[in-house]
């Protein structure tokens, strides 16, 4: 992390496994979502529930909800984890789900991670998002100097 005071060039004493990351997503209660307003181009972000199906973080809204007519007109997204010791912070792009298959199996993850029971029908009925990474970066405090990584999937973000 060049110009943040902590080592320029580390030797991969400290840098996080994408499992370390990985582990986080899929343990984290609730993620941070950040989204675009689409009227004053100025940011919005909510806690959302959320789970990581095929790579891709998934959510769920009310289909008229601020977020989802932010992801609609301007689908970059930046969502977080919920423990801010050991964060990971996804930067990607989401897409609108409409497959009913697709939104079944997002369904049944989301009832048993969070024991909800709000059943298909609720999730049917709303809004749900995909969001594939693009760029991931983590670090924990405990090694604050030597952990920060970052993984990028696919083309950088311009």
């Amino acid at each position: 992390m060049p110009g943040y005071g902590v080592v320029a060039e580390n030797d991969g004493g400290g840098l996080l496994a994408w499992e370390w990351a990985e582990e986080r997503l899929l343990g984290s209660h609730d993620y941070w979502l950040a989204t675009v307003r689409v009227d004053e181009a100025r940011p919005h972000v909510m806690p959302v529930w959320g789970v990581v199906l095929d790579g891709c973080l998934w959510l769920s809204c009310s289909p008229e909800s601020r977020k989802a007519r932010n992801l609609r007109t301007n689908p970059a997204v930046v969502a977080t984890t919920d423990n801010p010791a050991q964060p990971v912070v996804v930067e990607g792009q989401a897409v609108e789900i409409h497959d009913p298959v697709l939104v079944v199996a997002f369904a049944h993850a989301m009832d048993d991670k969070y024991q909800s029971g709000e059943g298909v029908a609720f999730y049917l009925a709303n809004a749900t998002f995909a969001i594939t990474p693009r760029v991931v970066f983590a670090l924990d405090t405990d090694n604050f100097i030597g952990s920060p990584t970052r993984w990028t999937f696919g083309r950088e973000p311009s």
